[in-house]
């Protein structure tokens, strides 16, 4: 059965976010389950989309949520589901704010963090962000309009993300693409149900340093393959459909039609 992703529609409702909040930190802590790391924000270069996702953080949005998709080589993305802890449907999808406006200005290469957003809609990131896990500018840096990089994980914040990206993914029906701990192919044999231990959890997302000019130090790359290539989007923008929270979540909401249903369709790399 067709699912449509106007499933959400209404959680947009009386949900709006001023554009021209200011942002107020730069350095954040990501606590999981299985190890923190922080991320410097790219307040006075980004400034729309740092203000964004600092609004989740502040309302706690971002509290309990999961990595929902593990690409090894490529992508770890998350911020926008829970576990529900029924596993023929178990993702609930966080409520979202109202989109915010593409920043394209740094490149999307290995440790940065970047806005996740709808299918041929530059303008369309609300809660889901993903980390690149290698240099993907040739693929995000002109797709849909190129993805929006505000800010960078540092000191060994990477080792923590590339531990989490190394643990098995499409172990059980209904988790594809979900990074799994301590759950092995003989759980799936013996039919153990998974479990939110299993899972990897966002514990909470917090302001550790609200100095707007610590990225100063940073010296992220500039995007330029957006200026040669300004409609990439007509040729492969349609692979980058995964990126896309309604697509997600509508998908998500049909797993009791199809247990084979995956919750977005596939990114080409």
């Amino acid at each position: 059965m067709k699912c449509s992703a106007t499933v959400l529609a209404a959680g947009f409702a009386g949900l709006m976010l001023t554009s021209s909040l200011p942002a107020a930190a730069t350095v954040v802590l990501v606590k999981t389950n299985l190890g923190n790391f922080e991320v410097n924000l790219f307040d006075q270069t980004t400034p729309l989309t740092v203000a964004n996702f600092l609004t989740y953080v502040k309302n706690g949005s971002y509290n309990d949520t999961l990595f929902h998709r593990s690409l090894p080589g490529f992508v770890l993305q998350g911020g926008g589901f829970k576990y529900s802890g029924n596993n023929t449907a178990p993702f609930t999808a966080t409520a979202v704010l109202a989109p915010v406006k593409n920043e394209v200005l740094y490149s999307n290469l290995r440790g940065t963090i970047a806005m996740a957003k709808q299918q041929g809609k530059p303008d369309s990131a609300t809660n889901q962000w993903f980390i690149n896990l290698a240099d993907n500018s040739q693929n995000l840096d002109t797709q849909n309009s190129g993805f929006t990089v505000f800010g960078q994980v540092t000191g060994n914040g990477m080792e923590i993300i590339d531990a989490i990206a190394k643990l098995p993914t499409n172990l059980a029906t209904g988790f594809a693409e979900v990074p799994l701990r301590n759950y092995t192919a003989a759980d799936v044999q013996a039919k153990v149900p998974v479990a939110k231990a299993n899972l990897i959890q966002i514990e909470s997302i917090s302001v550790i340093n609200n100095d707007p000019a610590s990225a100063a130090a940073l010296k992220p790359v500039q995007n330029t393959l957006i200026h040669q290539k300004k409609n990439d989007d007509s040729s492969s923008g349609g692979s980058l459909g995964w990126f896309s929270l309604l697509a997600v979540a509508a998908l998500a909401s049909c797993r009791r039609r199809s247990s084979r249903s995956s919750r977005s369709s596939r990114l080409a790399r």
